[in-house]
Formats: structure tokens, sequence, C-alpha cells
């Protein structure tokens, strides 16, 4: 089954807490504080892999999460940092914040590696918490806890050309004649209903060509799978425009070349510009009868190479044609894009806000990190905390938003009583 697009859920792996630790050995007293730090987080990372073709492995497996890092040992030992999660994806598959849809990464080139989210900080342990004025601390930094995040994995085909047209005009056939690929095949509409990707050879240079599922009029607007189609278009340098010639469905093949270029321009006029050459296919029905050849030359007005894909007649000059197209244009490239970047909470900014019931809430970054450095349940850890809290301007605060004596402030899960 092919499936280009999903959605799945990341999740950075947490920071290791620090540990509370005092060196003890016999004859040897007040060692002193040794409690070790904790390891960070694994990070989550993408990687292109170019063995995979679909998106298939997210439709049984939609939630993935980084190893945590370990806790700190005694004798200054650290916690093992967490184990990396890497995510392997097709060649070409972009990854997008759910939110805001914006790109986060282009997994253009094989065996690139993208990290999208970052694994959360150890915490200290409580040796790094020892001063000139604090010989015996009994706290401990807890590690950095990280967010779930959405993202959409969305797969756009890296082939050098493309294989447009309608239903039934022959494309697949084609594919199957110029390269190794073995699409599904049948006279009847829509025998294609996902893009195939073969390789073809000439001499020695070899190119890849991808069969769009045949377009419909009203496709690049979204009618029917349209959209889902000439999605797998945009990245290809060169498109090959299949047209039945021989009119066997009933259409006219001028309008039938005519609707499928408005559709490109209508989906992105970027693909509307990029080369075409035509490839006028089904030539054997016509029992010898050009005319309907001449006549669509005469009101095209370019290049065409007459084909039958099912005869195998014209097939080698198409693909001679499209192997010297291809050395003339620009090699392919990954998409420009303002890449999207998950940003950690500023340790230095807070908020203040007024609860329905009277009470004042802060939070912030600030908030998230003095929790981490906090242990309420320690005397000299709980003045460490007023004492930031002031110095950081958060009392201030709370006395511009009116707050009065015997208020009550909460921040994060803990709620106190203000006193002046």
């Amino acid at each position: 089954m092919f499936i280009d697009k999903a959605k799945i859920f990341i999740k950075a792996g947490k920071g290791g807490d620090g540990t509370v630790s005092f060196y003890t050995e016999k004859y040897i007293s007040d060692g002193g504080p040794d409690g070790g730090d904790g390891g960070k987080g694994g990070d989550v990372i993408f990687e292109a892999d170019g063995r995979k073709t679909s998106l298939l492995d997210f439709s049984y497996a939609s939630r993935f999460r980084a190893g945590d890092g370990e806790r700190g040992g005694s004798r200054f030992c650290s916690g093992k940092n967490g184990k990396n999660l890497i995510i392997k994806a097709p060649r070409g598959t972009l990854v997008r914040d759910a939110e805001s849809g914006r790109v986060i990464a282009d997994l253009f080139d094989e065996g690139a590696r993208v990290t999208v989210l970052t694994g959360g900080k150890g915490g200290k342990g409580n040796a790094r918490f020892k001063s000139s004025r604090r010989h015996a601390p009994h706290f401990a930094q807890t590690g950095e806890e990280t967010v779930e995040r959405a993202v959409l994995l969305e797969l756009k085909l890296i082939a050098d050309a493309g294989l447009i047209g309608f239903p039934n005009a022959g494309k697949s056939t084609l594919l199957s004649v110029i390269s190794a690929a073995k699409p599904k095949i049948a006279d009847y509409h829509f025998t294609t209903l996902s893009p195939n990707l073969g390789v073809v050879k000439y001499y020695d240079r070899a190119f890849t060509v991808a069969d769009i599922p045949g377009l419909i009029e009203g496709a690049g607007s979204g009618a029917g799978l349209g959209r889902e189609f000439l999605r797998h278009v945009d990245r290809t340098r060169l498109l090959i425009h299949v047209v039945d010639i021989s009119g066997s469905e009933g259409r006219d093949p001028m309008s039938d070349y005519r609707i499928v270029n408005k559709e490109l321009k209508t989906y992105d006029p970027r693909l509307s510009a990029l080369p075409q050459i035509i490839a006028l296919n089904k030539s054997d029905l016509l029992g010898g009868d050009d005319a309907k050849i001449k006549e669509f030359r005469r009101r095209v007005r370019k290049p065409v190479f007459v084909i039958s894909a099912a005869a195998r007649t014209g097939t080698d000059a198409l693909v001679a044609a499209m192997c010297k197209k291809l050395t003339e244009l620009p090699p392919p490239a990954p998409i420009e894009f303002e890449p999207f970047e998950y940003v950690r909470p500023d340790p230095k900014v807070f908020s203040v806000t007024r609860f329905n019931d009277g009470a004042f809430g802060v939070s912030g970054g600030m908030m998230d990190e003095l929790a981490r450095n906090v242990s309420l349940d320690d005397y000299d850890s709980f003045l460490y905390f007023q004492r930031k809290l002031k110095d950081e301007g958060v009392i201030k605060a709370l006395k511009k938003a009116g707050i009065k004596n015997g208020d009550t402030v909460r921040i994060l899960d803990v709620e106190f009583e203000y006193v002046d």
C-alpha cells in the first residue's frame, strides 16, 4: 500500500534527575556532597532512507519517544544520556509542525539527518550546589521535562521527470516499457491509484521517472484525488505530457492537453512553467491515418513525439529526448523554506495572571527553571527560591498587579500565601 501522508507524535527524552548523596567511608565522617548530575535526554532525529518508498510504517505506529536520561549516582557519577531516537523516512519526505503547518525539514539527500527535538538537560547533583556558605546541600536539580509534539509527514517523490496526462492515456504502459517498473495496467480508468517510480537507463546515463496517476478536470482545485497526485510532480524537472491521440476514450486530444495544463497552473503556476515533452500515444490505433497528429501539431506548434507504448514504437526517440533535456536542466534541489524550530521556553521570562477566584498565578520559562532548581522541603533551597523571586522582579510584578497580604499565589502546582 502506498501512503504519502501521516501524522505522528514525537517526544524527546526527559533529562535525568541530579542526585542527593554524601560521601561516606570507614573512618571518614562528613565527607561532603558527592551527588552526580543526571544524563541528558535523547534527541528525536529524522533520517532520509532511499530504500523506503512509502509512509506505510507510520500507519501502524504513531507515537515515538526517545530515551530518558538516567539519574545521577553517588561519588560524582553522572547518569547515562538517553538513547537518541532515529526515525527513518523515505527520501523526499517533508516534516511539518502539525499546528502551524510550517516545514521543519526536507529529507532530500540520502542519509541526511535532521534533529527535530532536543532532549532535556540533565539535572545537577547536590555536589554542584556546595559553596562556602552551604557545605551540605540536601537538594538536587531535577531533569528538564520535554513536550510531546505532533508533526505531519508528507512524501513528495524525487523524480527527474514526471508522466502526466488524463486517465488511461497510457502513462503506466509507457513507464513499464522505458524502465523496469511493473505498474498495474488495465484498460479502465484509474488503474493507477498511486504514483509509480521507475529508473530509465540510456547508454551510460540513468534517470528516474514518476508515473503520476491520471488527472481530471478540476484536479488542481481538489477534484478527485488531483491535489494528492499533483504533489508528486513538485520536485520534477521535466514533464512528459502523455496524450491519447487516438481519442479512444471518446475525448478530444487537444482538449485533454489544455485541461491538464490548466490544472497544473491552478495547482502551482511554477509547474506549468516546467519544460514539457509531448508524447502522442496510442498512434497504433489510428490505422495509418495521421490527420489527428497533423491537426495537433498545427494547433500546438511545439515539438511532439508520436509513440505507441503498447506497440513499443517511437519510445527510443522519446527516451533520447528526455535524457538530452535533463542534461540541460539544473540538478534537482530541496525546496526553499524558512526552517521552523521548536523553541524552549525562555528561562528569563515570566508572566503574572489573575484568576477568577482572586488568586495570582506566575508562569513561564523562569518558573519552569526554578522548579528544577528548588526543593521546597529544604530550608536553604526555599530561601534561594524566595531570593530568586525578588531578584528577578517577580515580587515587584505581583505588587504591580495588585497583590495584598494574605492573597494566594500559584506557581506551577504549588500554592503560597503572600506575605509582604
